[in-house]
C-alpha cells in the first residue's frame, strides 16, 4: 500500500511544503548563480530516464559556467565550475531543484538516482529493477559512500532498495541524508560517464 499510493502523496505533499519555505533560499541561490556563472544561467535541465524508463528532464542549479575554448568546445568541468557551484554542490543545494520534478511526479523524495540516458544498455537484468520505481533525489546508494564506491555496488545498492522498499527504509535514508549533509560526507563531484567507460569493455 505504501509503495503504490501513500508514498506518492507523501511525496506530494512534503515536496510543496519545502518548496514553500524554501522559496527565498531558492530565489537568492537562483540571482546569485547567474551572476556567478557569468550569463549562463542559473538552472541546469537534462532528459534522464525515470520510472518504466520513461525519459523526462530532470531540474537542477547549474553550478558550471558555458565558457569554451578558441575551438568552440566546452572546457572541462573542473574549468567551468565556480567557487559558488561548487558550495552549491557541496552542500547539495543544487538537488532543491528537483522538488519541481518531485511535484510533477517524474520524482520521488527516495529512490535510486536517474543517470544519464547513456548508460541504458550496459545495466544488467538485476539492476534494471531500478527502473520500476521513481527515481529519487536520495537514496539507499547515495547514503553509503556514494563517492567511495563502485558503480557495481552503487546498482546494487539501488536493487536492492526496489527490493526492500518501505516506509521504515525511506525514513531511514531521509534521516542518513541529513546527516551526510550537515557533516558534508561522501559528497560527489560527478566527473564523467565512468559506467560507460567500464563496462563497454565487456561489449568490444
Amino acid at each position: 500500500m505504501y509503495k503504490h499510493f501513500f508514498k506518492r502523496v507523501l511525496d506530494f505533499c512534503i515536496a510543496l511544503i519545502g518548496l514553500i519555505c524554501i522559496s527565498p533560499i531558492l530565489l537568492v541561490v537562483t540571482i546569485w548563480l547567474h551572476f556567478a556563472n557569468k550569463g549562463a544561467g542559473a538552472f541546469f535541465c537534462q532528459e534522464r530516464p525515470g520510472k518504466d524508463g520513461k525519459i523526462f528532464k530532470i531540474i537542477k542549479f547549474k553550478t558550471m559556467t558555458d565558457e569554451r575554448d578558441t575551438n568552440g568546445k566546452l572546457l572541462p568541468d573542473k574549468d567551468r565550475l565556480t567557487k559558488v557551484g561548487r558550495f552549491v554542490r557541496s552542500t547539495s543545494i543544487d538537488e532543491l531543484p528537483q522538488l519541481f520534478n518531485v511535484l510533477k511526479g517524474d520524482m520521488s523524495l527516495i529512490g535510486p538516482r536517474p543517470l544519464l540516458p547513456d548508460y541504458l544498455p550496459y545495466y544488467t537484468e538485476r539492476e534494471q529493477l531500478r527502473h520500476t520505481v521513481r527515481p529519487g533525489i536520495t537514496g539507499w546508494a547515495q547514503v553509503h559512500g556514494r563517492s567511495t564506491t563502485t558503480w557495481d555496488d552503487k546498482l546494487e545498492y539501488d536493487a536492492f532498495y526496489v527490493e526492500h522498499l518501505s516506509l521504515g527504509m525511506d525514513i531511514k535514508i531521509l534521516f542518513m541524508t541529513v546527516y551526510n549533509v550537515l557533516f558534508s560526507k561522501d559528497i560527489e563531484i560527478p566527473t564523467g560517464n565512468t559506467l560507460v567507460k567500464e563496462r563497454s569493455k565487456n561489449y568490444n
